[in-house]
């Protein structure tokens, strides 16, 4: 009698430097988790150390954490806590989109937070306007490089990316036109409970885009894909 049991998932190697659209399980089985999951965790820690050089050097904060600054000071709880708690506010929100977060999303939620509490504890604001300006500059720069290597790590959007590209596809509109409503969004909101807006936060809107996108190519790992066949 022929055996009715499915047969295996075959993988295929995906096209060089290119970012795939996996599963949480597809992304664990892509294979190189040597490289990969060092340079999502090195990313994560980075990407909370890029926040708080943008919070000591005070001169306005990425949009998100706008709305985190101002969230803070109506309750106890310090910014790194603030953010772990909106990213998972944020990945409720996937729900009704019907995203599936992977280990990726997942830790986001959890190592930026805390990469941010650290760096803030250890970290104090210079008096020199010239320091301040350097913190910002390198802030969002690093978060620049902080962002793509967590993404070319290709092991699951973060809680705030996932929100963007799911209610992109539920809707239609581009993602372009999704992420600047979702963060003049936050931005409104975290102004109304007194969040941190500045130069910094025009800087980090105009710049973090280009510069994860120059950046990307240089850490996207090459994963294998499931084959089609």
């Amino acid at each position: 009698m022929p055996s009715t049991a499915p047969a295996p998932a075959r993988t295929v190697p995906a096209p060089r430097g290119v970012l795939v659209d996996l599963g949480p399980v597809a992304q664990l089985r892509a294979g190189r988790l040597a490289r990969r999951l060092p340079q999502l965790y090195v990313g994560l820690f980075l990407y909370g150390v890029s926040l708080a050089l943008m919070v000591r050097g005070a001169l306005g904060l990425a949009p998100w954490d706008v709305l985190h600054s101002g969230f803070i000071r109506h309750v106890p709880m310090t910014l790194g806590q603030a953010v772990v708690l909106f990213s998972f506010v944020v990945l409720v929100l996937w729900i009704p989109l019907r995203e599936m977060p992977g280990l990726g999303t997942i830790s986001n939620a959890v190592v930026v937070g805390l990469s941010a509490d650290a760096t803030l504890a250890v970290l104090d604001r210079p008096d020199a306007m010239a320091a301040r300006l350097g913190l910002m500059v390198g802030g969002v720069l690093l978060c620049g490089l902080a962002s793509a290597l967590y993404i070319g790590a290709q092991l699951g959007r973060g809680p705030r990316d996932g929100l963007m590209t799911g209610l992109s596809r539920r809707t239609g509109l581009s993602l372009r036109l999704v992420r600047t409503g979702l963060e003049v969004s936050v931005v409104v909101i975290g102004l109304l409970l007194g969040g941190v807006l500045g130069v910094g936060t025009v800087v980090y809107a105009l710049a973090i885009g280009p510069l994860t996108q120059l950046m990307l190519p240089w850490f996207t790992v090459d994963v294998m894909a499931p084959s089609e066949g």
